[in-house]
């Protein structure tokens, strides 16, 4: 609901009689230095590639999680969201290229790719028990495979010449954060410090600094401390021992010393049985989600709609985007699902059926922030921005609709439970 107010913002200030502000805001240049060594850039350029490389960096999180122990951590339980992702991936890039292949826009190919998780999920959220579990760890995890290709066409195809001094150095910081890891370093200090080093020698090699996030983020730790039986086992201890201080001394945290050690010392059990990757992933994501994003929204939804807005929407860009988003999302969702099924690769979830995928593909379709984030990389001139921004608002409003219509219209669904005889 931020992200979406948020955008509505931006759209009317970049629309009214205040849209001078609304630039002038966004182009104002904000200063970072120490001692000699200083950047000097306009406040979007720290939105979209510095507070952007944080939501990057949570989505490597998710993605090293879910490889870990998550939905793609089994390659039977990960084939029918890989698939499927790849067939959202591959068919709205087709459908963009057939649109400007030869022509300026060419370039946009990956925009219509990306789904946004945020606005995807949110909407199946509001449709409540219409929407099973298994339809919603399906398009979780098949964001999370959309989220790698984003990241892998930006390192790719969107990567200007390169510094190779400045990657060796960004390679060193990468070397010291994945040392830091095997020798045990589980505070999240070393690694920020590390990560920040990381980040301007990325964006001095040539590289988009983002991807310095998702680097970093395969760095983290994600081992316990302590097992679960020794952490059982202290736990219980140090309980024990708290009953028996309320038993000689009256329950007073805050002045008898022997509590406060109980608790301090289950604190730090709780520290060491929980990996770093968690704990960062579940401290950030509140930042990201409420913070960043929506900022985020603030400074690139700003679209001007002045001028001929039927002919920008028959721009072949735009175009290329609403078709790839709308038209592209659903069917290369569906046609994969449906052939990894087919061919034994895979099968539908529990309670899922394949309406339900369907309009989960079109949910799929609400590229939002990832494709406005494509878009800045893809291009540079003012009216191909507003071209691939006013496809992408259109596209993510109708594949929102259409989704919500067709999951609307399914049964509520019923967990199946055990009978017993």
């Amino acid at each position: 609901m931020l992200l979406l107010a948020c955008t509505v913002v931006a759209l009317i200030w970049a629309n009214s009689p205040l849209a001078p502000y609304y630039t002038a805001l966004w182009h104002t240049q904000f200063t970072v230095g120490l001692g000699n060594f200083q950047l000097s850039h306009e406040l979007h350029f720290w939105v979209n590639d510095a507070l952007m490389a944080v939501f990057f960096f949570v989505v490597g999180l998710e993605i090293k999680r879910e490889l870990l122990a998550g939905e793609l951590a089994s390659a039977r339980q990960a084939a029918l969201p890989i698939l499927a992702a790849l067939g959202g991936v591959v068919v709205p890039a087709l459908l963009y290229t057939l649109l400007n292949v030869g022509g300026p826009g060419a370039r946009g190919w990956g925009i219509p790719m990306a789904t946004d998780i945020a606005f995807a999920i949110g909407v199946m959220a509001l449709l409540g028990e219409r929407v099973p579990l298994g339809l919603k760890v399906f398009l979780t995890a098949l964001a999370i495979v959309d989220d790698i290709a984003a990241v892998l066409v930006i390192a790719v195809f969107y990567t200007a010449n390169l510094a190779w001094g400045a990657l060796a150095a960004a390679a060193l910081c990468l070397l010291l954060a994945l040392a830091a890891n095997r020798l045990g370093v589980r505070h999240p200090l070393p690694y920020a410090l590390i990560g920040t080093v990381l980040w301007v020698t990325v964006l001095q090699s040539g590289i988009h600094a983002t991807l310095a996030g998702v680097l970093l983020a395969f760095t983290i730790p994600s081992r316990t401390a302590i097992n679960p039986r020794e952490f059982l086992a202290h736990a219980r201890g140090v309980l024990d021992h708290f009953q028996r201080a309320s038993e000689t001394e009256p329950l007073d945290i805050l002045s008898d010393i022997e509590h406060q050690t109980a608790v301090e010392a289950l604190e730090d059990a709780c520290e060491k049985v929980q990996p770093p990757l968690h704990r960062l992933e579940y401290a950030l994501h509140p930042w990201v989600t409420f913070l960043i994003m929506p900022l985020f929204a603030l400074a690139n939804a700003g679209v001007s709609l002045a001028g001929d807005l039927g002919k920008m929407v028959t721009e072949p860009i735009t175009l290329g985007v609403v078709f790839g988003l709308v038209a592209g999302k659903p069917i290369g969702v569906t046609l994969a699902s449906w052939l990894a099924v087919r061919f034994g690769l895979a099968s539908l979830p529990a309670n899922v059926s394949w309406r339900h995928i369907h309009g989960a593909g079109w949910l799929a379709g609400i590229g939002f922030t990832m494709s406005l984030f494509m878009t800045g990389l893809a291009f540079a001139a003012d009216g191909q921005l507003t071209a691939a921004k006013v496809g992408i608002l259109l596209a993510s409003i109708c594949a929102g609709i259409v989704g919500s219509v067709i999951l609307m219209r399914m049964p509520p669904s019923r967990p199946t439970t055990p009978q017993l005889n």
